[in-house]
């Protein structure tokens, strides 16, 4: 029945995303995000329902009123770069035919990003782009929450299977990416049941994440919580009702739980901990070897490890965003992939500080804040999590470029281009 509903749903809407281009991206966002059909059984299970999206998106838009003007800026031309290395260095990749197979995967979200960062162009398109990226994640959130109270913390919290986000570590990791943006979305919401589920949401994703059970999302919340402390006011308040926040949910953790993360200083006798270890001087060895180029995508195989690493039978994935990126693309992808993030984090600075003294722009201050602050949990829960290529960092950069580009237009006074959007009567402008 669940595959049913979830394909006559989006091939429902495909007229629909025909006619509003935007409306397909927001699908393909969503089913990228959401992954209804690995929540269903049967035949639905492994249709190719992005791909449906996508290809009903890109010839709305083509044959749209759609403004085709590329947003060029430092971010967007370090992104074009990176996106181009990973091509060049899959040419000379040391695990050829797995590499093809991940670049095509690359690629997929990279025109994801470009197809946002064409048309997520204004304030009510960037919140809707939100609504749909968060509230996707937290589904699994809540879930994954829910599951930590009546399990009692016994079991792993995990994600949809055969995703980006299936394993416990990579769905704590996205949760707390999307934890400010859930921040966001309360403070612009003016309804009151909104903001109560918005709490509640939030409240069980922390849940979820302590309940993955991931020592790296733990340390990511810390410093995600930390940072979105420093950018909230009335930050007694705010810190007051965090730390409580965060000593009730720790409550509801079993003692195993409290004796896995009081082992984190002792990483030396941890084997999980040391075999990363491994792999990340693996990544420089292979890089040392191979400085320009390294060893194209899927470099992480025991064949290599063999060759590179100083054990060479303890073989380990990445486990680490900056080692992945140095092993897989050189010391050059490595440069490119650090700028990226640097110039994204800058540029969101440079947004709050435009929209500083402008109350008409307060949102976009607020933001750009919340943008920064997942920024900072994707790069600390990223030290120890090999996600270098997950399709949500990519949108947070579309989106910061986006609140960018319309703080800048709203400054030189010049009226946003009219075209075509979702209705008025639309959810997402609850609070809006």
């Amino acid at each position: 029945m669940r595959a049913v509903i979830v394909t006559l749903i989006i091939f429902g809407a495909v007229p629909w995303m025909l006619y509003y281009p935007f409306t397909g991206l927001m699908f393909w966002v969503g089913i990228g995000y959401l992954n209804p059909h690995r929540l269903a059984y049967g035949f639905a299970r492994d249709l190719p329902f992005v791909q449906v999206a996508a290809i009903a998106t890109m010839i709305a838009w083509i044959f749209s009123k759609e403004p085709k003007k590329f947003p060029a800026n430092g971010v967007t031309i370090t992104w074009l770069l990176f996106t181009f290395w990973v091509c060049i260095t899959t040419l000379f990749a040391l695990n050829p035919e797995a590499a093809g197979t991940e670049l095509v995967r690359f690629l997929k979200i990279q025109l994801m990003t470009l197809m946002m960062l064409l048309m997520v162009n204004d304030r009510r398109r960037i919140e809707l782009t939100i609504w749909v990226i968060a509230g996707s994640i937290a589904f699994y959130g809540a879930k994954g929450g829910i599951f930590t109270v009546l399990s009692g913390g016994q079991y792993y919290v995990l994600g949809p299977a055969s995703t980006f986000i299936a394993g416990s570590n990579e769905i704590a990791f996205a949760l707390i990416i999307i934890l400010p943006l859930l921040w966001y979305i309360w403070h612009i919401t003016e309804r009151r049941w909104v903001k109560l589920a918005l709490l509640g949401t939030a409240g069980l994703c922390v849940l979820s994440v302590l309940g993955s059970q991931s020592r790296g999302a733990l340390l990511a919340l810390i410093a995600m919580l930390g940072m979105l402390w420093l950018k909230s006011t009335g930050k007694f308040v705010t810190g007051t009702l965090g730390i409580f926040a965060l000593a009730l949910a720790l409550l509801f953790m079993p003692p195993e739980w409290m004796e896995r993360m009081r082992n984190i200083p002792n990483y030396q006798q941890d084997l999980s901990a040391m075999g990363r270890i491994n792999a990340w001087w693996f990544a420089f060895n292979l890089a040392s070897d191979n400085p320009i180029v390294g060893g194209g995508l899927q470099t992480f195989t025991p064949e290599l490890f063999r060759i590179y690493a100083p054990i060479p039978t303890r073989f380990h994935d990445a486990h680490s965003i900056f080692f992945e990126v140095l092993g897989e693309q050189g010391y050059v992808g490595l440069v490119l992939f650090v700028t990226m993030g640097l110039l994204t984090l800058l540029l969101a600075g440079r947004t709050i500080r435009m929209a500083r003294g402008h109350e008409d722009l307060r949102w976009a201050s607020l933001l750009a804040g919340m943008l920064q602050v997942s920024l900072v949990g994707y790069a600390v829960g990223g030290l120890f999590l090999g996600l270098a290529y997950f399709d949500l960092p990519y949108s947070l950069l579309a989106l910061v470029v986006a609140t960018h580009g319309v703080v800048a237009k709203e400054l030189r006074g010049v009226q946003q281009p009219a075209h075509d959007a979702l209705p008025e009567a639309s959810p997402a402008r609850a609070g809006v």
